[in-house]
């Protein structure tokens, strides 16, 4: 693992059969959306958004963090066949939603997610994931900011 100066967490490596660079991809992805700003309110979610990587509306469920800027990011469950990319709980640190966000990192080979501040995690994700038949299928989360939603539970 490696570990970089800014991160509270070490960079998790998988082996080349489990993961071929898509989890990264989506922790960055979520890294870019968030860092920098506070979080106001998650809740689990299902709504319309443009597909991150392809010129499409896609619709799905997911979680949906609401940053104090006004901006509503959706971490979108992703299912294709036999991979997929979900949120399966998500545990939000009240005492430290004051604190700006500093990073996102992972911890159990991209099954817990931790997105931090100085402080401390802010917010705590339980993922489920597999990329399915390595790597035909698509896995990861899509991440993209959106207008609206339906809460769900």
């Amino acid at each position: 693992m490696k570990k970089n100066l800014t991160d509270r967490y070490p960079v998790e490596e998988l082996n080349e059969d489990e993961d071929d660079g898509t989890m990264p991809d989506s922790v960055q992805a979520l890294r870019n959306q968030v860092v920098g700003q506070k979080i106001v309110n998650v809740e689990k979610a299902y709504a319309e958004y443009e597909h991150p990587d392809w010129s499409f509306t896609d619709r799905g469920h997911g979680l949906v963090l609401t940053l104090d800027n006004g901006k509503k990011v959706f971490v979108a469950d992703t299912n294709d066949c036999c991979a997929y990319t979900q949120v399966d709980n998500f545990l939000l640190n009240a005492e430290h939603v004051d604190h700006v966000i500093t990073g996102v990192g992972t911890t159990e080979e991209y099954t817990r997610w931790h997105i931090y501040a100085d402080y401390g995690d802010m917010l705590q994700l339980e993922v489920g994931w597999s990329c399915g038949n390595p790597f035909y299928y698509g896995y990861g989360f899509d991440i993209a900011v959106i207008e609206d939603y339906e809460v769900t539970e």
